[in-house]
């Protein structure tokens, strides 16, 4: 006798791979390494500063993250070299019955200067996200890094009530741990609203950047108008920045006023910001 199958439900997901590397060659940065697989890709490099500063945008053609997919995206730069790069628009993590992952692996040699700037992280109620970040520097490299998270969609009265939020960054030099976090926040809990958590706000912003500033620079930063809660702390050889707030676009502001004010003191450069911010 013939008994009939059982149905099956396959869900498609994506593992995509993106691997970048950066290299001096005289006065210019340039990518030695750009290999793909899957849905990831890098636009053509930029050099909006000239030949020294190398930019790339990161593109995620599904526009969105499900359950089941996985990115693994890595970068290497290289002695003296210079990369800066950042996203063409929010990355959106949605509702799914399974997690989805990212892993991010950045390397800076001694003498090189990372800037990952990307744009905000939406988290969807119900969204399953865990992401891991591992970042090494080599002797004197340097790193300017933030991230922005938003869960649930407030504009369209979207809470995040469900699913769960998860993320692990580790920052060593030399093999030294500079900086070691981890985060995972689960739909409706207390912490959202607690005023030792989130307090109601739905965005959560993050700054690291290594070296030192003074304490007038510091102020500045701290005197900054904006319509965010935040404030900066200055830990030996790198300097954090936090800030709670309504809007991803406000979190966003806030950050870039303050890398216009920390590029010239940490990195020697006045800040240019990219186009695509613009766009």
């Amino acid at each position: 006798m013939n008994l009939p199958l059982p149905t099956v439900l396959f869900t498609p997901s994506w593992h995509a791979e993106l691997e970048l590397g950066y290299a001096r060659f005289g006065e210019s940065t340039r990518p030695v390494q750009r290999r793909h697989k899957g849905p990831l890709r890098v636009q053509k490099h930029l050099y909006a500063e000239g030949p020294e500063v190398c930019q790339h945008i990161i593109v995620h053609p599904p526009g969105g993250i499900a359950g089941g997919d996985r990115l693994d995206i890595s970068a290497s730069v290289g002695t003296h070299a210079w990369a800066q790069i950042t996203s063409p628009g929010a990355a959106k993590w949605y509702r799914a019955a399974g997690p989805a992952y990212q892993q991010l692996d950045l390397k800076v040699a001694a003498g090189g200067t990372l800037e990952w700037l990307p744009q905000e992280t939406i988290i969807f109620s119900d969204a399953q996200a865990q992401l891991s970040t591992s970042i090494e520097l080599e002797g004197d490299a340097r790193l300017f890094y933030w991230d922005v998270v938003a869960l649930g969609r407030p504009a369209s009265g979207e809470r995040f009530d469900l699913g769960h939020f998860q993320a692990r960054l580790d920052i060593r030099r030399d093999g030294q741990l500079l900086w070691h976090e981890r985060q995972r926040i689960v739909g409706n809990d207390g912490l959202l609203d607690s005023p030792i958590g989130l307090d109601g706000q739905p965005v959560f912003a993050t700054l690291l950047v290594t070296g030192e500033i003074d304490s007038e620079r510091l102020e500045a930063c701290r005197s900054l108008p904006n319509a965010v809660r935040g404030d900066l702390t200055q830990l030996p050889g790198l300097l954090v920045a936090r800030c709670l707030a309504s809007e991803a676009l406000l979190a966003r502001g806030w950050l870039i006023d303050l890398w216009r004010l920390l590029r010239p003191a940490l990195l020697g450069r006045e800040a240019v910001p990219p186009r695509i911010w613009s766009t």
